[in-house]
């Protein structure tokens, strides 16, 4: 994908954690980011202390990023905060970054609950309008889930970026996404065997029954 690769520099910084298993996936968005974003660090791991540690940086307010957190998760919460600021809702403007997890939907809630730092920091939710570029070549659990990529973009937007940000990585990945489709570098499902049809289980007389109890 190098050759469609443009830079888009971006006042708002992306912090993404991936999960070490998600380095290799066909589909993985995350390094489109890095590539195209000068503001945007990918960091590979399962667990750090806190987000200084994350980050790589001591001198950072954790009260000025936001997590990227599913809508319909946070549904029947007063605040899209955490619970180190109860009470303050998220100013997308206002932010100074954003940290996204990479890695399928399982690998994001190992990374979610193997850091509890994360919980503390600020929430920012998103509403796809549209389903995720994928489409069937990577299952997700919702309709309204999408890739990192999509999510990356469509927060940056909201926080007030330029919308051809959003536009030009969609356009980046929706490629990536069509030429391995092309090139059929993911196999279909794999098809479950048929089972043969067991024979039924002879059924013994009562008189033969008794006669073993007996």
């Amino acid at each position: 994908m190098c050759d469609k690769i443009v830079r888009y520099p971006t006042q708002r910084r992306v912090l993404i954690l991936q999960h070490p298993q998600e380095q290799d996936a066909v589909l993985g968005s995350a390094q489109i980011l890095v590539a195209s974003l000068p503001n945007a660090k990918l960091v590979v791991g399962l667990s750090w202390r806190n987000f200084a540690h994350a980050l790589g940086e001591e001198d950072v307010d954790p009260r000025r990023w936001a997590v990227l957190f599913p809508e319909r998760e946070s549904e029947g919460e007063k605040t899209e905060g955490g619970d180190k600021d109860k009470g303050k809702v998220v100013v997308p403007s206002e932010l100074e970054g954003i940290v996204v997890l990479d890695g399928t939907w399982s690998k994001a809630k190992t990374l979610w609950w193997r850091n509890p730092w994360i919980t503390k920091l600020q929430r920012l939710t998103l509403k796809p309008a549209q389903p995720s570029i994928y489409g069937s070549l990577r299952a997700e659990p919702r309709r309204e889930y999408v890739s990192t990529l999509e999510s990356v973009a469509a927060a940056l937007t909201l926080c007030g970026e330029p919308k051809e940000i959003e536009i030009g990585l969609q356009r980046v990945f929706r490629t990536m996404v069509q030429r391995v489709r092309d090139a059929k570098l993911i196999p279909p499902p794999a098809r479950r065997p048929k089972q043969r049809p067991r024979a039924p289980k002879p059924k013994l007389p009562n008189r033969g029954v008794k006669r073993y109890l007996q």
